[in-house]
């Protein structure tokens, strides 16, 4: 673990296949997409070593929801997913709206000027990106409440 006063927050985008993660600055303020991990064996445990290493007091999950605010057919996977995290990791974990967040990551890798190529390659920058805009949301949403 590191040594400092600050903690982190880990920002996670469950899925299938790939699983994004993003992790804020030292004082909570700005998410940034860190790296995706593949859905394996091993994905708790390499989850476990990120949050022991950055120091991370909490872990966000995103939800999908549907347009309805109930929680979409890919949830009860989600939910076995952060059944798992809760077994093997102490650490305080919260789920958070994941709704439009792929898609927002998405049109902001396009309105970045990427190639279709490299918009198409599984390297999963955008399961990343779609972790930090789940963690800034809360982060935000956080901010919003301390000072208002």
């Amino acid at each position: 673990m590191k040594e400092n006063s600050y903690n982190r927050i880990l920002g996670v985008d469950y899925g299938s296949h790939s699983v994004g993660l993003a992790l804020s600055d030292p004082l909570a303020v700005i998410a940034r997409p860190i790296q995706t991990l593949k859905n394996d064996a091993e994905l708790i445990s390499k989850i476990k070593e990120i949050v022991n290493q950055e120091n991370v007091t909490l872990i966000v999950v995103g939800m999908p929801y549907n347009l309805k605010g109930q929680q979409a057919q890919k949830a009860l996977e989600t939910q076995k997913f952060i059944d798992m995290l809760k077994l093997n990791i102490t650490t305080e974990l919260i789920t958070w709206d994941e709704r439009f967040t792929t898609v927002i990551a998405q049109r902001t890798v396009l309105s970045m000027g990427m190639k279709k190529k490299q918009r198409q390659k599984k390297d999963g920058k955008l399961d990343s990106m779609a972790a930090a805009l789940i963690l800034q949301g809360y982060l935000d949403n956080k901010k919003n409440q301390r000072c208002c």
